[in-house]
């Protein structure tokens, strides 16, 4: 199995609705594995990074709120990448394009007002 970054909308009534991914767009955030290995990992917490580390023990929603703040922290691990996937074992290309896709996501929520799901 593998991680999915998606793009969600709240109704009146608090119910969730996730959208299509776009077409051009991935939605690949890692495999199963990387809740732990990666984005739960002990380096990604070292950086301050708060949101990621969530995935290590269930999916994460982000609310249309925190975006703006996981949009900072996407850019914080981007910053120390190369570190960071040496430090996890992973090549700095594939989490890079996992970055990328999870960065093009919480864009597409922001500009809607909508809120970021990787389950």
């Amino acid at each position: 199995m593998t991680l999915a970054v998606d793009v969600f909308l709240r109704d009146a009534d608090g119910r969730w609705k996730v959208l299509d991914v776009p077409e051009g767009c991935n939605d690949a955030a890692g495999s199963e594995d990387w809740r732990e290995t990666v984005w739960g990992s002990a380096p990604v917490r070292a950086l301050g990074a708060t949101y990621l580390p969530v995935l290590a023990s269930g999916d994460l929603y982000v609310e249309a709120p925190d975006v703006p703040e996981f949009l900072r922290e996407t850019a914080l691990l981007r910053e120390h990448l190369e570190a960071l996937a040496a430090a996890v074992g992973e090549r700095s290309d594939l989490v890079g394009s996992r970055l990328d896709n999870i960065e093009a996501a919480a864009l597409r929520a922001r500009g809607i007002g909508g809120g970021v799901l990787i389950w």
